[in-house]
């Protein structure tokens, strides 16, 4: 908002700057016959400012609105004739870079203008007579200015403040007569004492010459009312600012007693004229300057998985909050186990939706490692060198999957038909000493195997079966390469060092003589016995050439004992190495990500399922169900406040995300992204301000950019103001923006 006076006779004289943008600084004529209609269209004419942007007071006796164009009314004539000058004050708000020329360029020679800064001030009664009132050039250049003093750890809520005291329409509104409109008797408001606190410390903070203000009595009326921004901790700035809000709309509806309005069902009606009956009903309940100005509307479908009920709805928001695209996905990592023997494992690293299903990450996991058309993926999860669970339901919601978690992907042929899948769990012996006595003991290690058989086998294809998986992990023999042949029983030498070095026995009969009794396998043979599920129960041992019984049986569990001598020919480091699924260490620096804003935008927007804790209950199928989720902007306001959603909740931690988001300053366009026309010619906006946060979750520091005329932006750091160059408006800290619609002209 912008002021000067005009007096009857005025004479265009160019440009100047003040604190929200360019302001006429010369003189119009106007003829001493016109009525207050005609004053108003001259000057909207001469300006080149569309007719919504002005407001006209009468300061030549009693301080009165002359002339408003809201609702096509003239508040007060002025036809008569006066031997005296008229002297008025038009207020323009939002110039800057948001006014065009009507050819929908910037005015250069505007920009270019080194006049200095110079803003007309308003009278008063008793005070004004027909000249013009200046401030100086240094009360003109400070006005808005002013910074807050930091009472103790209360610079979220300046960050806040200062970008709402900046605000256009809400400036004017409360350095106007705001009082007439607080309502006293809504049980939701604060008996008007939010809103006279707001107002107050808003008047001293663009008063011309004001020292840094000491916010103490907002402070004291923020504690009464919101007992969670009591005492002096560090808060969020965006909670308190959609208090203030939400405390502001209440303390200032104009509706004294709030009808009751039952929603009606869409009933397959056009989406206008349901969107506007829901906007009818809205504001039948809720009247202020806080809607007129900051809220908006969009449309929410919720669609039944189960019997694909659709549920349309049109809702008001005060405010965007965006998630970060990398809040909306999960990155997760997986170890695959390849089945044929030619490969180590591999962890793969994927990106998921955070509210997704299996199927996605099975999706995402076959697209990463270039599954083939005839294959496919076997998921499971280890723990103590066990598998506990297999993730085998496609509609299962990753969400039951834990950040320390480990999983492995079987890559497997599509099974064609009633083929086993051999699972082999791996046991070595440990030595101990309890009680000063040597005692030695079974123990797992290293992942499972896996790997598909035919129906028919005996204990030498499931020898080979193994040898085959495990051969990826054999340290080569520097010295000689034993093969060994299974169906002879014999062993054979190939020497390729020093002659006659052998590389030590990995086969023979898989039913030796036993040396230590029956569990006690020989020193340098692999010991298979049949087992459970958890490979703790030892059923059989398989016998070379013995047929296995494998009809009807989906998986056959294997335990395979690993003599000593045999382990240190195998890297079972190797083996036995799993990564978690998310491993976030606390000191840990992550690369910074990016992204623009649109892509936040378009992440709010796109379909998704509820989560577990959201779930909807469905009047057709009368169940509650994860139904899915799509908004759709609807009816966009004309001061659009948009939280960048950084700081992440979960059982377990907090986390703030550092992600740099690329958020445009003077032509952010949401025409792409309204559902449908409603009736506004411009859906472009400029940002006017930006509330900070800079270091860790529960602590850190909060600032506010704020735009200040032309090109110039000014630094709010508590009780501190200082320029700051536009480049570094864009920053990772950036955590709130506020944007004002561009007017066209």
């Amino acid at each position: 908002m912008c002021t000067y006076a005009l007096s009857q006779i005025v004479k265009w004289d160019g440009w100047h700057w003040g604190p929200w943008g360019r302001i006429p600084k010369g003189k119009v004529e106007i003829l001493p016959f016109d009525n207050a209609g005609e004053r108003f269209r001259r000057a909207c004419k001469i300006f080149t400012v569309e007719s919504e942007l002005f407001r006209v007071w009468d300061f030549s006796g009693q301080t009165n609105l002359f002339f408003t164009n809201e609702k096509n009314k003239f508040l007060k004539d002025s036809q008569r004739q006066s031997d005296h000058d008229i002297v008025l004050d038009l207020q323009i708000y939002g110039l800057s870079d948001s006014v065009k020329c009507k050819d929908g360029k910037k005015d250069e020679s505007v920009a270019n203008s080194s006049s200095g800064p110079s803003l007309m001030m308003n009278g008063s009664a008793g005070n004004m007579n027909s000249n013009f009132v200046r401030a100086s050039s240094g009360e003109a250049g400070s006005l808005g200015l002013t910074g807050l003093q930091n009472l103790g750890n209360t610079c979220f809520m300046n960050s806040s403040l200062q970008c709402l005291a900046h605000t256009p329409k809400l400036v004017d509104y409360f350095l106007g007569d705001y009082g007439r409109e607080i309502n006293h008797d809504n049980p939701l408001g604060m008996d008007g004492e939010i809103a006279l606190a707001f107002g107050d410390l808003l008047r001293k903070l663009w008063a011309p010459g004001a020292a840094p203000v000491a916010p103490r009595l907002f402070k004291s009326k923020l504690a009464r009312f919101a007992p969670q921004f009591s005492g002096y901790n560090q808060h969020d700035s965006q909670e308190l600012l959609a208090f203030l809000l939400d405390g502001l709309h209440e303390d200032l509806n104009r509706v004294k007693c709030k009808p009751y309005i039952e929603a009606k069902d869409g009933d397959d009606r056009p989406d206008r004229e349901v969107a506007d009956e829901y906007w009818r009903n809205h504001l039948a309940r809720n009247d202020s300057i806080i809607v007129d100005v900051c809220q908006g509307q969009y449309k929410s479908t919720l669609v039944c998985p189960l019997c694909r009920k659709v549920s349309v709805t049109f809702d008001p928001f005060m405010y965007l909050s965006l998630p970060l695209p990398s809040t909306t996905m999960r990155t997760m990592t997986l170890t695959l186990l390849n089945t044929n023997g030619n490969a180590a494992p591999s962890p793969y690293t994927i990106t998921v939706p955070k509210h997704g299903k299996c199927e996605d990450l099975i999706k995402a996991l076959g697209s990463a490692c270039s599954l083939g058309a005839d294959e496919t993926l076997l998921v499971a999860e280890i723990y103590n060198n066990q598998i506990i669970r297999y993730l085998e339901e496609s509609a299962d919601s990753l969400s039951l999957i834990r950040d320390d978690d480990r999983l492995v992907a079987y890559r497997l042929s599509k099974d064609t038909g009633q083929v086993p899948l051999v699972v082999f769990m791996h046991q070595r012996r440990e030595e101990q000493y309890i009680h000063g006595k040597l005692t030695s003991s079974w123990k797992a290690f290293g992942i499972p195997l896996a790997a598909r058989l035919c129906e028919s086998v005996d204990g030498s294809d499931i020898y080979n079966l193994y040898l085959n998986l495990l051969s990826p992990f054999q340290i080569p023999a520097e010295d000689a390469i034993e093969d060994y042949d299974i169906s002879k029983g014999t062993a054979t030498e190939e020497v390729s060092g020093k002659e006659g070095a052998k590389s030590p026995a990995i086969g023979g009969d898989v039913s030796p003589s036993n040396v230590n009794g029956v569990d006690s396998p020989s020193d340098v043979e692999l010991q298979f016995y049949l087992t459970d599920e958890k490979g703790i129960v030892k059923h059989s041992k398989l016998v070379m050439n013995e047929p296995v019984a494998v009809t009807g049986v989906s998986r056959l569990h294997v335990l395979v004992c690993w003599p000593e001598t045999q382990i240190e020919h195998y890297d079972t480091g190797l083996l036995s190495s799993l990564p978690e699924v998310f491993k976030s260490g606390f000191y840990a620096k992550r690369p910074q990500e990016s992204v623009s804003l649109y892509k936040c935008l378009e992440a709010f927007l796109q379909e998704e399922p509820l989560g577990p804790e959201d779930m909807w209950y469905c009047p057709g199928c009368k169940k509650h169900c994860q139904a899915i989720k799509k908004l759709d902007l609807w009816r966009l306001p004309e001061i659009l406040v948009i939280h960048l959603k950084k700081f992440s909740y979960s059982r377990f931690s907090k986390n703030k995300l550092e992600t740099y988001v690329d958020f445009p300053i003077d032509n952010f366009d949401l025409s792409p992204y309204i559902a449908q026309s409603n009736g506004m010619s411009c859906n472009r906006y400029m940002l006017y301000a930006v509330s900070n946060h800079y270091g860790s979750m529960g602590g850190g520091h909060y600032t506010a950019f704020v735009h200040h005329g032309g090109d110039q932006w000014y630094d709010f750091d508590d009780s501190h103001v200082h320029p700051v160059s536009q480049e570094k408006i864009k920053s990772s800290a950036a955590y709130v923006l506020f944007y004002r619609r561009v007017i066209e002209v």
